[in-house]
């Protein structure tokens, strides 16, 4: 599928079909239809078969080269990462996705593919993946599902060694269910996937992998079985032995019980012992940011369905398997919580942005009972997308002729630079193009859009003649959900108008998304702005085109001057949306949340907010709708219209090359996957090599020392603490009873809040004599700089172990009083 970021072949297509090509930008659709007529006739062509042949050796010459992995890491002990999600975004040719998180998805899996990172993916392959969108006459969304046929999608059965197609079997109550296995390419990349539509499957089994998040959570369950369960299980059938497990988001958490399963086959360990190696090896990555968006399951259903797996496949009891997935293992009404799993099972976790990993302490803080929320055990790796798949052909010109055609196979650190020296006539003939290339394509999908839902003859026919390619062009394409706020811009209807109805300076918007079928709130913003867009005053200047998939995000982000965005802080995750214009040369006005949170500096666009939380408060709402038509008025429009002497509008472009230098770099997936690469992937391999050494041995270890804390900790206590001022010194010696443990099994701290805004204090105290307190006590001591009081220090004991990650795998603290 490197096709699908890789430009040089479009001509191919576009040769053998180019209606279609320019309706489906899918090749694989392309080669099912064309007529072999037709391809004889193109190939007996020597230009075209030039072309092609120098495309393959291209592709040869790719494949050879030395890749980043190769060059950095040349004797890695990383050689395979398994990459679990639910879905995938690679392209329009295989439908198997929603949104967000199959765009990461996706993007990380063609950023391996370039980094040569040695990473395979792991998915379900959906008969009808996720709906696509009609908007009938009355403005309200219509949910259709085609079928995907595999045999027209870029995927091959996966064929045993004797040519047998490979087929797994799952136990589920009462019923087995066999799945199909499949492979995409991804250029370097292998993406598995599998499906429950197999002729021996009970008929209600067949339809697990039917749909993309369809069904209620019975179904979920079933789908999140086969993909963490039956994944793994998958790559053991291929003798695939991933160091690393990536788990992006938690639905796929069910690898973790596998993976430790398959452990405890290999090495006969318990599971308590299979889980504290494989752990090391597994990567949570969550994109989560509030607590009803976790996956959770009744425990009546968990017992349904894994209660016989927890008893005869890992040896443990129902409750142990509960406990798993829950804050409180005693609490029988808990529902089991796919995060807390995840979490429970996985060496690491991180956020998707540093907003996000601080929103993801919070909201685990009850798995880590009186620990500071800013030790709670979540880091953040920042997305990033693709930008060879989301840049315009001219802006692959642009780019390749002022950084190079592989600036995006390794360090991105002199792009910056390169891409200052393009002139200001330039780049803005490049951004004219742009935008009269979308303006283009937008008149012909809405004539298309307007025709097919039965539209007046007047409107179809106006639709050819929307919108000036010289006017600002406004972006706004998200799943439309109460919280992304789709309908600020809304608030005052008659404000907007005015906005984009000035015939000095008109402004024009496109809009686009999609609300989820059982999402009637998302599904009345829809309605509310296909009402507006129908008002004759409002028609010339708004545009929603429906049914937004990968091509049409495409076309957006491509051509818009301006990318807007306004989640609620601090409900987006990251947002990847506002990303994919900034290598085309868009500008974003975007909420203080996720990734521009992080990004924002006046130089490179526009921002909305306090850097604060106000909820779903309706008076804040109104307030930063006005202060978004504000933003407009007084700032974006006049700097957009603003010319020179040339006819340049030069701060406009002095703000884009900014946008361009700076960000595009930085958020790429190429960036991400480096990081995770060097932070994560790389580190998270050793660890789970040294763990499973000596079938377990060090696993082993860590299971007799958790278990020795266990016992212990209750019965731990602080003694008396003494501080004495020393010239410029707090000298603290306190007493501690340690009972029956081991003093270098404890760490012993001397702790207090930082100063404005500055890092907290963690100070070591060494143990410096025995004491008589308790049977086993002990006094530590150390110096801290006198410059605060003393009295804003307290001492506290917690978990140490060389190699161990507390409190990600051992929460016990003790405070002193």
């Amino acid at each position: 599928m490197r096709w699908s970021w890789n430009h040089a072949t479009d001509e191919v297509w576009r040769r053998l079909d180019p209606g279609l090509w320019e309706f489906t930008q899918n090749p694989w659709v392309v080669l099912q239809t064309v007529s072999r007529d037709k391809l004889r006739r193109a190939s007996a062509d020597p230009t075209f078969r030039k072309k092609v042949d120098a495309l393959l050796q291209a592709r040869r010459r790719a494949a050879d080269a030395p890749s980043w992995f190769q060059h950095d890491h040349p004797q890695p002990s990383l050689t395979r990462i398994a990459y679990f999600c639910m879905e995938f975004m690679l392209s329009e040719a295989l439908p198997i996705y929603s949104g967000g998180l199959g765009n990461v998805a996706g993007d990380q899996l063609k950023a391996a593919s370039d980094l040569g990172v040695p990473v395979v993916g792991v998915g379900l392959l959906y008969q009808q993946g996720y709906f696509r969108q009609v908007i009938d006459k009355d403005g309200a969304q219509q949910a259709l599902y085609p079928y995907n046929d595999p045999g027209q999608l870029p995927i091959t059965p996966l064929r045993q060694a004797n040519g047998e197609w490979l087929r797994l079997e799952i136990a589920l109550p009462g019923y087995s269910v066999w799945l199909r296995a499949w492979q995409a390419q991804v250029g370097r990349v292998k993406l598995y996937l599998l499906d429950s539509n197999d002729a021996a499957n009970f008929p209600a089994h067949r339809g697990i992998t039917s749909e993309l998040y369809g069904g209620g959570p019975e179904m979920r369950l079933k789908q999140e079985i086969l993909l963490g369960i039956g994944g793994w299980r998958l790559l053991g059938a291929l003798d695939i032995r991933p160091e690393v497990c990536h788990l992006n988001e938690g639905h796929a958490a069910f690898a973790v019980l596998e993976r430790a399963r398959s452990f405890m086959q290999e090495t006969a360990q318990p599971f308590d012992v299979a889980l504290a190696v494989t752990r090391a090896g597994n990567l949570f990555t969550t994109h989560t940011a509030v607590d009803a968006g976790f996956d959770r399951f009744a425990p009546a259903l968990i017992e349904q369905y894994l209660g016989w797996y927890a008893q005869n496949k890992l040896g443990i009891s129902l409750h142990d398997l509960l406990a798993l997935g829950r804050a409180n293992p005693n609490d029988s009404s808990e529902s089991f919580n796919m995060a807390y799993l995840a979490i429970r099972g996985s060496g690491a976790v991180n956020g998707v942005s540093c907003l996000h990993g601080k929103v993801s302490r919070h909201l685990f803080e009850p798995l880590f009972p009186r620990w500071p929320a800013d030790e709670v055990p979540v880091g953040h790796v920042t997305n990033g997308v693709h930008m060879p798949t989301w840049d315009s052909a001219p802006a692959d010109d642009l780019w390749t002729e002022a950084c190079g055609k592989d600036r995006w196979l390794g360090t991105v650190e002199t792009l910056d630079r390169d891409i200052r020296r393009v002139s200001d006539a330039k780049l803005w003939q490049f951004r004219t193009a742009a935008s009269t290339a979308l303006v283009e394509y937008a008149r012909e999908r809405l004539f298309k859009q307007l025709a097919a839902s039965g539209a007046s003859p007047e409107a179809v026919d106006g639709a050819k003649h929307l919108f000036d390619p010289n006017a600002l062009t406004l972006g706004f394409a998200r799943r439309f959900v109460t919280y992304k706020r789709p309908n600020l811009l809304l608030h005052d209807p008659e404000r907007l108008l005015r906005l984009l109805a000035n015939t000095q300076r008109p402004v024009q918007l496109i809009l686009a998304g999609k609300a989820h079928p059982a999402d009637q709130a998302g599904q009345a913003l829809i309605q509310e702005w296909i009402h507006f867009i129908r008002r004759p005053e409002a028609r010339p200047h708004v545009m929603f085109l429906s049914d937004y998939d990968m091509l049409l995000t495409e076309q957006m982000v491509q051509g818009v001057d301006l990318w807007i965005n306004t989640p609620r802080r601090p409900w987006e995750a990251c947002g990847t949306s506002g990303m994919k214009v900034l290598v085309n040369g868009g500008i974003n006005l975007s909420e203080l949340d996720g990734w521009w949170a992080e990004a924002y500096t006046p130089e490179v666009g526009w921002a909305l907010g306090d850097e604060r939380e106000h909820g779903d408060d309706p008076a804040w709402d109104a307030a930063e709708a006005a202060t978004l038509y504000d933003l407009l008025e007084r700032e974006v429009i006049p700097e957009f219209y603003a010319r020179d002497e040339q006819g340049l509008p030069a701060a406009w472009i002095k703000r884009m090359r900014e946008s361009m230098a700076r960000l595009t770099p930085r958020f790429s997936a190429d960036r991400t996957v480096r990081e995770y690469t060097e932070e994560h992937y790389i580190p998270a391999a050793a660890a789970y090599r040294r763990r499973a050494a000596d079938k377990g041995g060090v696993g082993r270890k860590i299971v007799s020392w958790r278990r020795a804390l266990e016992e212990a900790w209750a019965a731990l206590r602080f003694g008396e603490l003494k501080v004495e001022t020393r010239g410029e010194q707090h000298v603290f010696e306190v007493q501690v009873d340690l009972h029956d443990l081991d003093p270098k099994a404890v760490r012993v701290e001397l702790c207090a809040d930082g100063v404005d805004g500055g890092p907290p204090v963690r100070q070591e105290m060494k143990r410096v004599r025995r004491s008589a307190v308790g049977s086993n006590g002990s006094v530590f001591g150390a110096a801290v700089p006198a410059a605060r009081p003393a009295k804003d220090y307290t001492a506290r004991v917690i978990p140490r172990r060389a190699g161990v990650a507390v409190p990600l795998e051992s929460a016990q603290i003790l405070w002193q009083r």
